[in-house]
Formats: structure tokens, sequence, C-alpha cells
């Protein structure tokens, strides 16, 4: 696995039960999965040269991101390396111009959108895509952002330089009237076997994942299925083997419109740890080495991921007695990250019949687990 990240550090652990050797590309000893792979190399994912000696052995490579340089992949490929997702699926996840583009040709409901060159050219796409001067509208760096980096909301043209900067092509986007975000997770093999995941709801605090509720509350069975139909289409025309989440918008006219692919496990994922009969780790190491997939059902009714993010931290020890005396049932899932405000460290899992209580009990865990609260 290209990454050391936590993607990479769970993954590995859903090899363990099945002998999967497991090798791993980090940036330094010090990454999540770096800590507790036995077999880590050190190196710089954006030479070719270390990619080339790092695959060497390997059955099958995967990744835990996207940043891998697309001609890299293609000649770890032509030397006939096993890649998957294969860069030509992955591509759709490294760059939004393009994913845009071939879900819009395939027919998959997006918001309006378009490359613009300028800050001018953003006000002719504002007046193209909305009503009046069309402003705010969403501007994306096509490639490298993630967690609200590379994306800017601008209410006026004065607002649009600063996307501009990065030196790379610039996605405009409509501002959608969404009610709420929701995820679609579905796996899908190499010989075309797919599973997908109840559709969940992610709500988002500043750009980043808070909280991940199993099924989405309220969702109708027509519009979930509606939601895994599209996943599984999505999957099957770009060929994407292993994990796939398509993050979506439900509008407040009840549309679905695709927001953002993640060709990897996915934060809107990790409630299947404690929450599915096979979790989304599982399923993407069976589908990567081409084994049947494992059942994605629900274990209880609710199950909610509550992230934990970086503050000021209590002795983690102490914060432990506490969080696991309070709620036996409660399942924490740390990653041995160095701790910045803001930063994922870790998460926690909580199931149940009712979802007010399960909500509560995750939002307690991970607040205490931060420092938030200390009681």
């Amino acid at each position: 696995m290209v990454g050391g990240g936590q993607l990479a550090r769970m993954t590995h652990e859903a090899g363990i039960p099945l002998g999967i050797r497991f090798k791993l590309l980090s940036d330094t000893p010090q990454d999540s999965a770096a800590q507790v792979v036995s077999d880590v190399v050190i190196g710089d994912y954006r030479d070719l040269g270390v990619l080339r000696a790092f695959a060497q052995g390997c059955d099958v490579v995967t990744f835990d991101h996207e940043h891998v340089p697309a001609e890299h992949l293609r000649a770890l490929e032509a030397d006939g390396v096993v890649i998957r997702p294969g860069v030509e699926a992955l591509l759709h996840a490294q760059d939004k111009g393009v994913m845009r583009e071939r879900l819009s040709r395939a027919g998959v409901p997006c918001p309006r959108h378009r490359i613009v060159a300028d800050p001018e050219d953003v006000s002719r796409f504002a007046a193209e895509a909305g009503e009046g001067d069309g402003f705010p509208v969403v501007l994306k760096t096509v490639r490298g952002g993630y967690d609200g980096k590379g994306v800017w909301v601008v209410r006026d043209v004065t607002e649009a330089a600063e996307p501009f900067r990065a030196g790379v092509p610039v996605l405009a986007e409509e501002m959608v009237d969404f009610a709420r975000e929701l995820a679609a997770n579905v796996v899908r093999s190499p010989h075309g076997q797919a599973v997908a995941y109840p559709v969940v709801e992610s709500i988002q605090v500043g750009g980043v994942c808070d909280t991940v509720i199993a099924p989405a509350p309220g969702l109708s069975e027509e519009l979930s299925g509606t939601a895994q139909e599209m996943a599984l289409k999505i999957a099957a025309e770009l060929g994407v083997v292993g994990h796939l989440a398509v993050e979506l918008f439900e509008t407040r006219d009840g549309r679905l419109l695709v927001n953002e692919l993640a060709m990897r496990p996915h934060n809107s994922g990790h409630w299947t740890q404690d929450g599915a009969v096979t979790s989304q780790f599982a399923n993407h190491v069976r589908a990567v080495l081409d084994l049947p997939l494992g059942d994605p059902r629900p274990r209880a009714t609710w199950t909610v991921m509550t992230n934990v993010l970086g503050g000021d931290y209590p002795d983690m020890y102490g914060a432990y007695l506490h969080c696991m005396a309070r709620d036996p049932a409660l399942k924490i899932h740390m990653y041995g990250k160095d701790v910045k405000p803001g930063r994922k460290v870790g998460h926690v899992n909580t199931y149940g019949d009712d979802l007010a209580d399960v909500r509560e009990r995750g939002r307690h865990a991970a607040d205490y687990l931060r420092g938030t609260i200390t009681e």
C-alpha cells in the first residue's frame, strides 16, 4: 500500500486475519501505518525510482491516497505491476475536472460546472449558472484538495483571485442549495462483483467530516436505492477495483448530485469497522486481491462514527478510563498521530437502537478524548 496514513493502518489490520503480508511505502517512520506494519519502505511516492523498487515482489499495489502522479502509475503498469484501482480509474479521483467531464458524459447528475481561466471567467460562469450575477459560486483546484483544502466559496469577482495562485486549473461549480450531504460506499472486484453499503449522512464542520450516521436518517428507500445504484454505476463505468466512496448532495427539492469521489477506504465508511458484517477495509483487501466480497449489511439499527480531532489532550490513559467505564460498548480507534488543531487523530463508533442516544454517546466520547470536556 502506498501511503502511511490511518487508512493504510486500518487496511493492514483488516488483512491480518487473512494472513495477508503487507508492505508499506511511507513518508516517515512516524506515520500512522508505519508504526504497526512490519515491512515498511521509507521514501517519496513522487519518485518513480522509489515506486519501482517498492513494487518489486508485490502481488498488487493499492493506495491510501490519490496523490501518486499518473505518469508514474502508467510506468508501473507498463512494467507489469498490478495496480488497483488502475491509473485510468484513479485519474477520476485525482482530477476533479476529468471526473466532472466523465460523469456528465455518463449521465450522472453533477452540479453545473466548467474549468475557468481567470476571475473574469468566474464572473461569466456565475452569470451562466445562476440567477442575477450568479454568485456565490464554488471554486476548486482540480488536483490536491481534501478536507476542505483547495475549495473556496466566492461571493464576487474580487474574491476569485486566490484559487488561481496555486498554478493548477480551477474548476467552477454552482453553489448547490443542499439539505444535507450523503455518501454511498461500494466495493468492486476485478471480475465485476460489487457490494453496496447503506447510504450514510455525513456531517461536516469547517470542511472536515465530523459525524457519520449509518444509515442516513429519514432517507427514503427509493432515494437510498438511487444513490447505491449511482455509485455502482460509477464504479463499473470507471473500472474501479476496490473501495469507492461517492460523496453526494441531497438537494432541497429531492435530487442527488455527485460532489466528490474517493477510490480508497474513506472516512464515511469508518463506521463499518464495528457496524457492518464486513468492513470497508476488509472488503477493499478482498477486492484488490480478487477474493469474494463480504457481506456489507449493518449489524445494528444505527451506527454513528464521530471523528476525534486534535485539541488540548488530557492524559490519554485517564481519558480511556473515563470513556470505557462510562460506555463499555464504545469502540475507540486512535491513529497514533501527532496532535495538531483540527487534525483527524482518531474516531469512535457507537451503535444501538436509539439514534439520539447513539449520537450523544459518540459526541461525548470524541469530545472527552479531545479534551473539550472533562466530565
